[in-house]
């Protein structure tokens, strides 16, 4: 599943980094987080790799 803002992919980058052990978990904070208990290697590449180019910063609504 893509990421629909820039937050959500940056978000995604951080948990899946921490899921790798390259980075603490308990440096992970708010939706990171819960995204790197919910989510799996794979989902979170997925959405880490998503385009930047004309997402918005976050998802209104």
């Amino acid at each position: 599943m893509p990421a629909t803002s820039k937050a959500q992919q940056k978000a995604a980058g951080a948990a899946l980094s921490a899921k790798r052990g390259d980075t603490k978990k308990s440096d992970l904070k708010g939706a990171s987080r819960s995204m790197e208990d919910s989510m799996s290697e794979k989902e979170l590449k997925e959405m880490a790799a998503t385009e930047r180019k004309g997402k918005p910063e976050h998802k209104s609504g």
